[in-house]
């Protein structure tokens, strides 16, 4: 069992499981508009992709890609928090 658990996380496997399950959210979140709220759909997708990118990076290093792979996905989760907070500060005002 021990290692069926750590073949999950050095694998990647882990990772595949948690996105599908956003991507299930997001769907049921476009399905639903009301589940959302006020959101557009574009502010559910700049308040998940940061996670989406973490996930992605925690996928790459521990599948052992690249460290260069794994730092560009997160960069890239940076600018996509980026982009939500300033869209953010702009609705609010």
């Amino acid at each position: 069992m021990t290692d069926l658990l750590a073949d999950q996380f050095t694998s990647g496997r882990v990772v595949d499981f948690i996105l599908l399950v956003v991507v299930v959210e997001i769907v049921v979140l476009a399905i639903f508009p009301r589940l959302r709220g006020a959101m557009s759909l574009l502010d559910v997708a700049l308040l998940i992709a940061p996670g989406v990118m973490l996930l992605l990076a925690l996928r790459a290093a521990l599948t052992g890609a690249p460290h260069t792979i794994t730092a560009a996905i997160l960069a890239a989760a940076f600018v996509f928090h980026l982009w939500d907070v300033i869209r953010r500060r702009r609705s609010a005002a």
